[in-house]
């Protein structure tokens, strides 16, 4: 199967163009590189082009003709989100509907949309199901959730196969560790390799459902591959959580060392605990979870122990 993969030169997409690549599909990356990098994209083609340009889109389209679309193309940092939620809006939703139009000229059929546990803003309860009500605290996650709207719609009236992953924490190999946006795991691993030492925010007992990036690319390939899914949203995660001093502890294990955190003030508006349930994305995608907490941390460490 030919797969278009916008954003395929990201951290999650470059992943799953490897995947999908050994599973024996053809994937064609489509990525501005905004914030992905050339050097990522190993498997498959790669066309550069910006979802809102329609027309590079459409010869994109009618050069490689993809049979479906995995889309992970977005602007993705919460804190940026709120100082530029135009540019937000433009890339994630604008770009979502120049998607789409793009897909109903060249007659494909399916997609999977890379969403996100933002879209829940401050759970009610947890762990987390999809039907709960959703309230984004942000313009990041407040465009996850247009953007599904947007494809709901499109399942309903226009026959779309579509479905949207809401991803938790996502960690793992090659993910930055550069930047105040990056993963919390992906700063402390590449931090104590050094041997320095993180800073933590608040108490350390905020919680996440961190999931490895080996389990959301099975997750995106187990939605490509589902029949009768169409319109419908899956949590992708762990369904187990951890504290920041959790995490440390098992790092710590891990490099065989005593590093203790440097404590901050807490930041504001970040969400305290996050866990998702991932019985619908088992029952309907027969999605598991493929790599554990701690064999993903093992991994992701010797990653950034090479980095050094």
């Amino acid at each position: 199967m030919r797969v278009l993969v916008a954003g395929g030169a990201g951290y999650i997409g470059s992943h799953t163009c490897k995947t999908l690549a050994e599973a024996g599909h053809v994937p064609v990356v489509y990525d501005n590189l905004h914030t992905g990098h050339r050097w990522a994209v190993k498997w498959g083609a790669f066309e550069q082009g910006d979802l809102n340009d329609g027309v590079r889109l459409g010869d994109v389209m009618r050069k490689h003709r993809p049979e479906a679309v995995i889309n992970f193309a977005a602007l993705a940092y919460v804190g940026e989100s709120t100082r530029e939620p135009t540019r937000y809006y433009r890339a994630n939703v604008a770009g979502m509907v120049s998607l789409l139009e793009a897909m109903r000229a060249h007659d494909v059929g399916s997609i999977v949309f890379s969403s996100s546990c933002a879209t829940y803003g401050v759970p009610q309860r947890l762990p987390i199901v999809e039907d709960m009500p959703q309230s984004p605290i942000n313009p990041y996650g407040q465009t996850k959730l247009m953007g599904e709207r947007i494809l709901r719609d499109a399942c309903s009236f226009e026959g779309l196969g579509a479905v949207a992953l809401r991803y938790f924490n996502v960690f793992g190999p090659r993910q930055r560790a550069d930047s105040p946006y990056s993963g919390v795991i992906a700063i402390f691993a590449a931090l104590l390799a050094q041997g320095r030492v993180p800073t933590v925010h608040g108490d350390g007992l905020q919680s996440r459902d961190f999931v490895y990036i080996d389990n959301v690319v099975a997750g995106n390939l187990a939605a490509a591959a589902a029949p009768n899914v169409g319109g419908k949203r899956f949590n992708v995660a762990a369904g187990k959580s951890y504290s920041l001093l959790d995490l440390m502890e098992e790092l710590n294990v891990i490099l065989q060392s005593s590093f203790e955190p440097v404590f901050e003030p807490a930041r504001v508006g970040d969400v305290r605990d996050s866990l998702a349930d991932i019985a619908a994305a088992g029952r309907e995608l027969g999605y598991q979870p493929i790599v554990g907490f701690r064999e993903g941390l093992r991994k992701t460490v010797e990653f950034y122990r090479t980095q050094v």
